[in-house]
Order: structure tokens, then sequence, then C-alpha cells
């Protein structure tokens, strides 16, 4: 593997070698400027006409352009097609994980990034990833509640940014920016299939803009509605026990495993109204439902030698199905206004809310014996968040060549977390197969608030130099204060070349749910009970196995960047970067206690009998990532059309620089199991690609557009948990997505695409990480493993 430096060298060498390849290519009287790096950006700073290529910071553009580029449904996917630094997994039997999946920035944890909608905090998940898959142990936002109908563009933030936006922006911020014109519209519809005939999915969308008052009000609205069929790549079991355990006889093909089934719809607002010619009224509303099915192991005829009571209501055996259904809603409101002086200030309220309703059916509970209900309401998790935030901004003249800004505010954000209890009969004995209901006594009510203030300068001292500071301060009512501040500057050296370079700490505040969830499930097997308990690290129980409460991660981030613009129409930018993080939060492995009659003595004394297995949230690691950035653009006009092009690469490694040994508590109790074993640390650093490259280029005229782009996705290593002889790497592939457009008349768009259009498929997994063949593939592909999808597309505008 080569060292950083080294990639970067590469990197800078590469652009100062393209810049004089493509000045010859160039013609010599065309005189049309690039414009990716000519957009007005509104993230990480308070400039109004501050530009991408003056941004301080590396900052990303998508266009809905190329949100609309490929034949997803989906946000997350979108993102993860045009951002070389994000990484969108597909894993499928992880439970909620399955449905809501989440999505990592720069290689670290889904919650270590910061989501906005138009410069506002969106709230996060209520749910909770458990299971093993990217982002264990992280509640983060869910970026498929968004829809993509709504969205002017989006702006990523590839940078630390907490003492400018608060908690989570340690790896960076992504700001969906909503459309919010008076005026036009466009209505859609897309469908589409993968190659292996299934998965079909159907979206119909819209939005249109109305003005009113005179002009004074506007509100542009959006919706979407759709639907995903599920898609199912399990391999036959090929094991020596048929029809036994969780496996269906030699060569069956029983187990569900690929996309879940959803049924989604979502509707957004986004609007203003000028009061006089310096108070603007604004508000944005966003609201989704999503109805997920995902699939738990198959049972077999004789699963739990139940074979006599599984005959009565599933003679094949049967697919237990997990449900979760997803409301989204939130409101921003606020006022904001300017002088003559310059001075601007902004006021509002946000309120967030999720809740995911889990139900478990095609499935038993086997205690309740024929009395056994087949669907079971298995409880809830919601999340609430009410924020008051005050902005202001001031130029000052300070006898520079440009105003210095000015920026200073408050916030203040109150959270709620709950986890309510199923039905009695979900979690009473073993619980539903397949998702054990939340019992009464699991019931969490959990609330904190903090307050924070901040303060800021940011100034042009010449044409060509630029700096910026940036302090914040925040208390919060259940683990203390942090301070955190952000130091960046820009010099021109010319028009066609600038460094920049940041310095920052930051920190991001463990979430309420790492905090409060619980979790105590009975689990039968050959016919004997046990408990399995994940308690919260401030728990009684967790404390004597030797926890601690939980504090925030804390990060120090450095970038060094180059922005070049050699030539018309071609611009690169190049940035390196160093991420340092404290105390993160992982959840601990599940650590077992068969057979350790003092440990089960202790819990039993806590009330917990029975408890063979345990796990808990704790600030178990320090890391380091460090990566390099590349994104080109050049665009080739002809007569009648034009060609652009686009190159972006991302390379990041993260290296475990100290992992906490286990705790004395355990050690004493004869536990030699890792509280945090190998594979939770092969999370954190070769689970995901190192690097990815994605190359496009789209020619267009007035009635034609043609796109091509390859992504080649770099190898991965999946560890397993206990011997080294498991773990397996996984080969890099390349993906090509191609798509035609005809537009018939102005208004009129047909689209026919293919993604993955060269029916590409991760590396196999090896027969022992196989379970016994039934999963082929490993839910740590970067594409997923669906193969090749084909789609169409009729869109109309006005």
């Amino acid at each position: 593997m080569q060292p950083i430096q080294t990639r970067l060298a590469a990197a800078v060498a590469f652009a100062l070698i393209a810049a004089p390849t493509f000045a010859q290519q160039a013609s010599s009287t065309d005189t049309t400027k690039a414009s990716t790096l000519d957009t007005v950006i509104v993230t990480g700073t308070h400039v109004t006409n501050r530009t991408v290529a003056e941004s301080q910071s590396p900052i990303d553009i998508v266009t809905p352009e190329a949100l609309q580029a490929t034949g997803t449904t989906e946000l997350a996917t979108a993102l993860s097609r045009a951002l070389p630094s994000l990484n969108f997994p597909r894993p499928a039997l992880v439970d909620g994980t399955s449905g809501i999946r989440p999505a990592q920035l720069r290689g670290l944890s889904p919650d270590q990034v910061l989501v906005l909608v138009n410069g506002k905090r969106y709230h996060t998940s209520a749910a909770i990833n458990l299971n093993g898959s990217i982002g264990r142990g992280a509640s983060a936002v869910d970026l498929n509640s968004i829809p993509v109908s709504a969205i002017e563009r989006v702006e990523v933030l590839r940078d630390g940014a907490s003492a400018q936006y608060g908690s989570d922006a340690i790896a960076g911020v992504i700001n969906i920016v909503l459309k919010g014109a008076g005026q036009g519209g466009s209505l859609g519809v897309n469908y589409g299939e993968y190659s292996k005939g299934d998965g079909e999915q159907f979206q119909l969308s819209g939005d249109t803009g109305v003005s009113f008052a005179d002009g004074r009000g506007r509100v542009h609205l959006a919706g979407q509605v759709g639907s995903q069929d599920p898609t199912n790549r399990s391999g036959a079991y090929a094991g020596s026990t048929p029809n036994t355990g969780n496996f269906p006889g030699v060569g069956e093909k029983a187990f569900v495993i690929g996309d879940p089934d959803v049924h989604a719809g979502a509707v957004s607002a986004n609007g203003s109204f000028d009061f006089t010619d310096r108070i603007t009224g604004y508000a944005t509303a966003l609201a989704s439902n999503r109805d997920i099915d995902s699939y738990a192991f198959y049972r077999s005829p004789n699963h739990s030698n139940q074979g006599a009571l599984i005959a009565q209501f599933y003679p094949d055996g049967y697919v237990p199905v997990i449900n979760q259904y997803s409301k989204d809603r939130s409101l921003v409101a606020g006022l904001k206004g300017a002088t003559d002086g310059g001075f601007t200030w902004d006021v509002s309220y946000n309120y967030g809310y999720n809740k995911v309703d889990y139900a478990t059916r095609n499935t038993l509970n086997y205690d309740l014996g024929t009395d056994s209900p087949t669907r079971f309401h298995d409880g809830a998790l919601e999340y609430t968040q009410n924020i008051l935030n005050a902005d202001f901004t001031q130029p000052l003249e300070w006898g520079l060549a440009y105003p210095v800004t000015l920026s200073f505010g408050a916030e203040y954000r109150e959270e709620k977390w709950n986890q309510s209890p199923g039905e009695a009969a979900s979690y009473y004995g073993g619980g539903a197969q397949g998702f054990p209901g939340f019992s009464a006594e699991n019931a969490v009510h959990a609330d904190r608030h903090n307050y924070a203030v901040y303060a800021g300068l940011e100034a042009d001292f010449t044409d060509k130099f630029s700096a910026g500071l940036t302090g914040r301060w925040e208390d919060y009512s259940d683990f203390g204060s942090k301070a955190s501040g952000k130091l960046s500057a820009r010099y021109a050296f010319t028009d066609k070349i600038a460094l920049r370079a940041t310095v920052s700490n930051g920190f991001r505040a463990p979430s309420l749910a790492q905090q409060s969830y619980q979790s105590i499930s009975s689990i039968i097997s050959d016919g004997v009970f046990y408990q399995s308990g994940t308690f919260p690290a401030s728990s009684a129980a967790a404390q004597a196995l030797g926890s601690k409460p939980l504090k925030a991660e804390t990060s120090t981030s450095y970038s060094m960047g180059l922005v070049l613009q050699p030539i018309d129409r071609l611009s690169l930018t190049v940035d390196a970067y160093q991420i340092e993080i404290d105390d993160r939060i992982l959840l601990s492995s599940n650590v077992s206690l068969s057979g350790n009659t003092q440990a089960q003595a202790l819990l039993s004394s806590l009330g917990l009998s029975g408890v063979n297995s345990f796990r808990y949230f704790t600030n178990a690691a320090d890391t380091r990532t460090r990566g390099v950035d590349v994104v080109g653009t050049y665009s080739i006009p002809f007569a009648a059309s034009a060609l652009d092009l686009t190159a972006s690469y991302s390379y990041g490694k993260t290296e475990v620089q100290h992992l906490d040994a286990s705790p004395s508590a355990l050690t004493d109790l004869g536990i030699t199991t890792s509280l945090v074993a190998r594979d939770e640390v092969g999370r954190l650093e070769d689970s995901f690609p190192k690097d990815k490259t994605i190359l496009g280029g789209t020619w267009h005229s007035d009635r034609w557009s043609l796109g091509l782009t390859g992504t080649r996705y770099g190898s991965f290593t999946v560890r397993n948990s206990t011997t080294a002889a498991r773990d397996q790497s996984f080969n890099a592939k390349w993906l090509v997505d191609v798509t035609a457009s005809y537009k018939p008349t102005s208004q009129w768009t047909l689209t026919l695409g293919a993604d993955n259009v060269l029916d590409t498929y991760p590396d196999r997994n090896i027969y022992a990480n196989s379970t016994s063949g039934v999963f082929p593939y490993s839910n740590y592909s970067p594409f997923g493993f669906n193969g090749a999808y084909v789609y169409g597309k009729i869109g109309y505008t006005w």
C-alpha cells in the first residue's frame, strides 16, 4: 500500500501534467469558463458570495442532473454514485439495518457526518444499527427519507465543521438545498428492474413553484410515491445436515437475501414571503412514510426441535418478515433580515421527528404453542428534536481591501428518544421468531438539552489571501461541555492556482440511543432458555461488567489542497487530510457468559437471572484517518453540442491507534473474551474500500444526451471475530453505467439506461463464510450484489 504522501504527490503531478495536455485539446479562441467552481455556496461560510473555487475548505456540488443520472430512486444511492468519498453498502438479513441503511463519508462512522436541509440540522433516525454491518452501533440520519424530487442541489463539505455547526460534523457536512423558486416544475415517472427479473422499481414524482401576493411570496411543492420489490441472491444450502437448524433441505433456496420490499411516499414544501424589502419569513416542511419489509433467517420444518408445532402453521418451514414503518416529519420556520449597514439576522425554530414501528409477521412464538399469533407488534423507537437558533453577521471595516465578516449566534436544542414495548406476546418467553419484541422492562424515555454559542471572523485580506477563524462552545445536560475551533486559509498564487488549508478540532456527542438502548431477549436453543442482554453503559448491570458512562468523541482534523484552473473549462482540486478521533464509541462484541457461574450469579443479584451473553456501548478506540480527494472536470464544446468530462478519486485509510483492553471487572470474573473483538476492529479499518474512482462523460445537444460512467470500487477485507484463517479480502471491481436521453420537444425527455450494465458482482464468499453456501456475497460490498439494473424514465418540465 502506498503511503499517503506518495499518493498526494502522484495526484499533484497528474494535475500539473494534465493541464498542458488539456490545453492542447482546447480551442484557443473559446473563452467559456468551467462552471463547477463558480457555483456560489452556502455551506461552511457566512460570506454571501463565496464560490466553490474560493472556499477555504473542500466542497462538492451535486446537481439535480447528477442525482437523476442513474435509475435509482434513493438519495443515498444517488449520492454514492456521484461522490467517491461516500460509501453506501446494501446489507441484508441484519434486522432493522436491512431497511434503514446508513451511509459513511471518508470511511468514518455514519453518525460522524452532519446532515443539513437548507442549512438547518436535520434529525437523525430513531433506529440504531446493532448487527454486523458498516455503521454497527451508529444512530444516523436516514438520507432516503428526503425526496429527490425536492432537491435543487447538494453541497458536501469534506472537512471537520463542529465549530460551525456543532456535534456530528467530524467527517464533514451534507447540506441538501431544496428547490425554492416560485415558478417552474416537473413531472416524471421512473420504472426498472434487475436483469434477474426481480427488484422491480416504480416511482412517480413531481414538483411545482407557485408565486403569490404580487410576487412577494413563493412556495415550491414536491412529492413522490414509489415502490421497490425485493431481490433475492441467496445460494442453495450445501451443508451435510439438511432440514435441521435454520437451513432448508439440500438444493432448496428458501432464504431471501437482498433488497427489502419498500412502499414509500414523501412530500415537501419550501417557501418564503417578503414582508418588507429587508425582512423575509421562510418555512420548510418535509414528511415521508416508508413501509419496509426485510427478511430473517429461514426456519426449517424442524427448527429448534419444534417440528410438530411448525407443521401446523408452516409445513415447509418459514421465513419471518420484519416490517418497519418509518415516519419522518420535519418543520423549519423563521425570519431573516438585513439592515442598510449590512447587518443580517436569522432566527428560526426547527422540529424533527422520526418513529420506527416494528412488526414481525409470517412467524411464531414457540412458547405460546398452538395459540401463537403469526403477526406481532414488536414495539417502536422514536426520536424528536426541537431547536431554537439565532445567527447574525456584520461586516466590519478594518481598513483592509475588503470588509471582514463577523458571524455569531446561539442555539438551544432539546432531544428525546423513546423505546416503547411491543405487545406481550411478542416478547413472551423466547419471543417472536426473527425479531423478538421490546419488553415492558426495556421501555426507555430519555431526554436531554444543550446550549451553544459561536463566533467567527472571515475575510479577504487581499485579492490573493483569505482566512477564517471560528470558535464554538456547547454544554450538554447529560455529559458536560465541549469547545471546538477552526482556522482556515486560502492563498491564490494566480487566478489559475490556489492553495487552501484548514485545522480544526471537533466532537460528537453520544446519541441518546447509544446511551439508552436496552434489550434483554429470551432465546431458546435445544430446548433451553437463556437471555442475551444489551445494557446501557450507565446501568448497574453494565457497570458491574466494567462499563463507564459514555463521553463525547473528540477529533482533530487537518487538510491542505490545491485548486487548479489552468485553462478555460478545466478545473481540478486535490485535497489531502488527516482526522484523528479519540474515544470512538463502539458497540462491544457479544460476550458469552455460558458456563461462567460467577458472572451469572453477579447479574442474578441485580435481578437478571439466566443472562448468558451481553454487550454495551463503550468509548473504546482512538483512530487516525489519512486520505486524499481529487476532483476534475473538463468541457469540450462543439458546434452544436458539448462533451462534459468528470474524474474523481478518493483514498482514505483508517488505523486504530489505541484500543482499550477489556476492563478488569471482566477478567476478575474469569471472562477472557475481548470486549471489542477483531471483526469490530476490521469494521473500523478494512471493511470498506480504501479507494474509489469515478470517471464519467456526457455528450449533449439540443435533442440528445448520452452518458457513460465507470466506477471502480477498491478492495476491502472482512475480518472474522475469532480467527484470522477466515478473514477474506475482496478484489476491486469496475461498474459501468450507461444512459441515453432524447427530447422530442423542449419540455419532454425520454430516457433509457442501465446501471451496472456489465452485470458485475462482488467476489463470492469463501465457503466457511457463506453459512453453508446460503450467503454467496458479502454484506460489506460497497455496491451491493444485485447485478445489472435496466430502467426507463419519462419527464416533463415547465
